[in-house]
C-alpha cells in the first residue's frame, strides 16, 4: 500500500522536475566530457593572426579596433542596466556587459602584443560577460534563486583562465565558454519566457555562432577578400553585434502574464 501512495507522488515530482534535471545533465555532462579530455595548453600559432597591418601607430589595427564594439555595447548595456528595474537578477546583467566592455578593453590589449600573458586578460574579461549571462538566464527562466550563484559563477569563470595558464590545461576554460552555449536553445525552449523580446537573445547567441566560424577563418576570409579584412576581424564584430542583441532584448523587453511566476511554481502551472 506504501509503495502505491508513494509511486504517484515520485511520478509528480518527475513530471514538475524533469526539465531541471535535464538542464542539470547538460551542464554536468558537458563538464564530464571535456574532463575526461587529456589535458591540452595554449598552441603558439594561435597568436599568428592574418592581418598584422598597422595604422596610426596602433599595431595589428584591424584586430584592435574591431573592439570598439563591445565596448560600446558594455557601457550601453550597463547604463540601462542602471537605468531599469530587473528584478532579482539585477546584478548578474550587470555583470554581463561589465564583461563586454571589459572584453572591449583587454581583447584591444590582447591584440596589440599577441601572447600568452596579453591573452590571459582578455579571456578572464570574457568569462566574467559568459556567466554573468548564463546566471541571469538561468535565473529569469528556471528559478531567481540562482542569483545566489553569480559570484561562485564568476570566480569559477576567471579562475579557469590563470589555472590554463599555470597548467598548460584548456578543458575548464572551454567548458565555461561552452555551457552557456550548449544549454541556452534548451533552456528557452523548455521554461516559459518571463519576459517578452527573448528572440533577440538567442539571435545573440546565433551571431556568436557565426563569428566563432569567422575565427576559425581567420586566414581563409583575409586571403579570399584579398586582405582586406581577416575573419578575426569579422569574428569581433560579429560578436559584438551578438552582444548589441542581448542589449536590445534587455532594453525592449516587458513583463509576460506570468512574469510574477518563476519554475519553482512549475507544479501550479502544470
Amino acid at each position: 500500500m506504501q509503495q502505491q501512495i508513494q509511486r504517484p507522488a515520485d511520478a509528480a515530482f518527475l513530471d514538475a522536475y524533469w526539465r531541471h534535471f535535464l538542464i542539470a545533465l547538460i551542464v554536468l555532462g558537458s563538464l564530464a566530457a571535456m574532463l575526461v579530455q587529456p589535458p591540452f595548453g595554449q598552441d603558439q600559432n594561435y597568436h599568428n593572426f592574418a592581418d598584422a597591418r598597422g595604422l596610426l601607430g596602433v599595431p595589428n589595427f584591424g584586430d584592435v579596433a574591431s573592439n570598439i564594439l563591445f565596448l560600446i555595447a558594455g557601457l550601453a548595456g550597463i547604463r540601462v542596466c542602471l537605468q531599469k528595474p530587473l528584478g532579482a537578477l539585477h546584478s548578474a546583467w550587470i555583470v554581463t556587459f561589465a564583461g563586454v566592455a571589459l572584453v572591449g578593453i583587454a581583447s584591444s590589449y590582447y591584440h596589440w602584443t599577441p601572447n600568452d600573458y596579453t591573452l590571459v586578460w582578455d579571456r578572464m574579461s570574457l568569462t566574467v560577460g559568459f556567466m554573468g549571462l548564463f546566471v541571469a538566464l538561468l535565473g529569469e527562466y528556471i528559478s531567481d534563486k540562482f542569483r545566489y550563484a553569480l559570484i561562485p559563477a564568476v570566480l569559477l569563470g576567471v579562475g579557469s583562465v590563470p589555472y590554463w595558464n599555470w597548467f598548460q590545461d584548456l578543458r575548464l576554460y572551454y567548458w565555461v565558454q561552452l555551457v552557456p552555449l550548449l544549454t541556452l536553445p534548451f533552456i528557452m525552449l523548455l521554461f516559459p519566457a518571463r519576459y517578452s523580446h527573448q528572440w533577440l537573445v538567442l539571435a545573440g547567441a546565433i551571431w556568436y555562432g557565426l563569428a566563432k566560424l569567422a575565427e576559425l577563418g581567420d586566414k581563409v576570409v583575409f586571403a579570399s577578400t584579398g586582405g582586406t579584412i581577416s575573419g578575426h576581424t569579422i569574428k569581433h564584430l560579429l560578436a559584438g553585434v551578438g552582444c548589441v542583441f542581448i542589449l536590445l532584448a534587455l532594453k525592449k523587453r516587458r513583463p509576460l502574464f506570468n512574469a510574477g511566476l518563476n519554475s519553482d511554481s512549475s507544479v501550479s502551472r502544470r
